[in-house]
């Protein structure tokens, strides 16, 4: 979900006739200035568990940096956010768009020219880059280091990409969500996992035994993601992040879930 990883993405279009029966309600927030939203009263967020810091169940709720800062935008709404739990498949391809599952997707994902085919983004809010995480003491640095070993990444995520383009001779194994990822490179399932930079950081500070041994400078930045020509929407999401950019809301978020604040 994270930056997530991006397969190419092949556009939805096929005709969902359950959309004849579904229409959008206007915001009851004073301040949304016409736009529209799915439920009436509620911003729903698509996004796929876990993916910790940015969107994990803890205690029976759903937390994150993500998640708090979609808070700051339906709190200017004057609306409730509701997160629903989704395959990133959906999200990256649009389809959850398409079949109005949701009004945004915050899933740590990477702005990447194909998902912007299938979906309008925010303004980028997080820079991102991909990381190599191991067992404590491995020597792998690269993945070409991996040559006849087995190399784990998450699937639709650019982490995925980077590794089908570097890992020649390297054996892939795909993981359906990030926690199956962490725990195969953990138990020794695969001898190093491939992912966004910030989620394995944040791994490693829990379970002391893996290291992050690497970073590839990919220069990726997330987005939020929402339907195509849903500009109200874009705009709000962008006049938040602006706002909490410069009112030290966003580093204050950004310090709760990263113990430190954001590089210049």
């Amino acid at each position: 979900m994270s930056a997530r990883s991006a397969l190419p993405v092949i556009a939805v279009f096929a005709a969902v006739t359950v959309l004849a029966g579904c229409s959008s309600t206007k915001s009851d927030g004073k301040k949304g200035g016409g736009l529209e939203l799915v439920s009436s009263g509620t911003l729903k967020t698509c996004t796929h568990l876990p993916y910790a810091p940015f969107q994990v169940k803890k205690d029976g709720k759903v937390v994150g940096f993500d998640v708090d800062l979609v808070d700051l935008v339906a709190k200017d709404l004057g609306v409730k956010q509701e997160i629903v739990n989704t395959p990133f498949e959906g999200i990256e391809t649009g389809q959850d768009f398409t079949i109005r599952k949701c009004d945004l997707a915050a899933a740590g994902m990477t702005i990447t020219s194909a998902r912007d085919k299938v979906m309008d983004f925010s303004d980028p809010y997080f820079n991102a880059t991909q990381a190599l995480l191991t067992k404590k003491g491995k020597p792998f640095k690269k993945v070409e280091d991996l040559k006849g070993k087995k190399l784990g990444y998450q699937k639709a995520t650019t982490g995925g990409i980077y590794a089908k383009k570097h890992g020649k001779g390297v054996e892939l194994v795909e993981f359906e969500d990030l926690g199956l990822l962490l725990t195969a490179v953990k138990s020794g399932q695969v001898d190093a996992g491939i992912n966004d930079n910030g989620v394995l950081f944040d791994y490693v500070k829990q379970n002391p035994d893996t290291e992050v041994t690497a970073e590839f400078n990919t220069g990726e930045h997330y987005g939020i993601g929402v339907r195509t020509g849903n500009d109200a929407l874009r705009k709000k999401i962008n006049a938040v992040i602006k706002k909490a950019k410069s009112d030290g809301s966003y580093d204050r978020i950004y310090k709760k879930w990263f113990g430190t604040t954001p590089q210049s």
